[in-house]
């Protein structure tokens, strides 16, 4: 079972829990903030992928493999619920939808599309690989290690979020040798047939190119009532960069 952050419902109500599962090199703990404003009247459930976190450590990291350990998750809060998944996160949330539709009321789809992406990201294991954890004592030691190979100091302050500080030497809370050797899987797209009839949103950053208008026509073929909504000025981590405006428009389809 996936490693799991619960965020009770502050005011019980009949909603169907939300169940949020993260993008790659991320984790539950990205979520929390946001996790916690809309849990105001549904529990919401964010978890560790596999090979992510606190979740268990597989060789695979294929999205029917993600897929059942959601369904897993779902399973185990009653058998249905929303969900909401971002970039790696959502193409299992994806699959998952296709495979077991009867799952999930409500589907929220950030940034990504059901396609094979031709970028590469293994060159962010190869960052995270060049510190020397040894000499690394404190957050800060880490950001001026991991500047060498990587300039955006908020990509920076995301992946050291994975790296943890209560062990020594500090280590990463992800399995970075089986996300180089997998990566194919996690940038593709599987070979999955079926359709989700349920609503389905496709939240995107306006800055982003990860959902492009010309695949507007496979997304309608797998999910047929899906709707389309950009975040202004926000890229691919927009919740992240826009977290209140992603949270509002995540509440209204949800509570629609």
């Amino acid at each position: 079972m996936l490693s799991m952050i619960r965020h009770p419902a502050t005011t019980p109500s009949d909603a169907l829990p939300l169940v949020i599962a993260h993008g790659l090199y991320g984790s539950a703990r990205n979520w929390g903030v946001i996790a916690r404003r809309l849990a105001d009247r549904r529990a919401v459930i964010a978890v560790d992928m596999r090979n992510h976190g606190d979740s268990p450590r597989h060789p695979t990291q294929g999205y029917p493999e993600m897929a059942g350990d959601l369904a897993e998750v779902i399973g185990a809060l009653g058998g249905r619920a929303d969900l909401l998944g971002h970039s790696m996160g959502g193409k299992a949330a994806m699959v998952l939808a296709l495979t077991r539709p009867g799952l999930i009321r409500r589907l929220i789809v950030a940034d990504i599309a059901p396609v094979a992406y031709a970028h590469d990201q293994t060159r962010h294991v190869h960052a995270m690989r060049s510190i020397d954890l040894t000499r690394i004592t404190t957050r800060a030691e880490a950001d001026a290690a991991l500047s060498a190979m990587v300039e955006d100091p908020a990509l920076r302050a995301f992946f050291l979020q994975s790296l943890e500080f209560r062990t020594k030497p500090p280590e990463w809370r992800l399995n970075l040798d089986v996300l180089e050797a997998e990566m194919p899987k996690i940038v593709g797209w599987p070979d999955v047939t079926g359709q989700f009839a349920g609503p389905t949103l496709f939240l995107t950053g306006s800055e982003s190119r990860y959902v492009l208008p010309e695949h507007r026509d496979t997304i309608r073929a797998l999910f047929p009532r899906a709707r389309f909504a950009k975040i202004p000025g926000a890229g691919h981590w927009l919740h992240a960069e826009k977290p209140r405006a992603f949270e509002e428009t995540a509440r209204v389809f949800l509570d629609a």
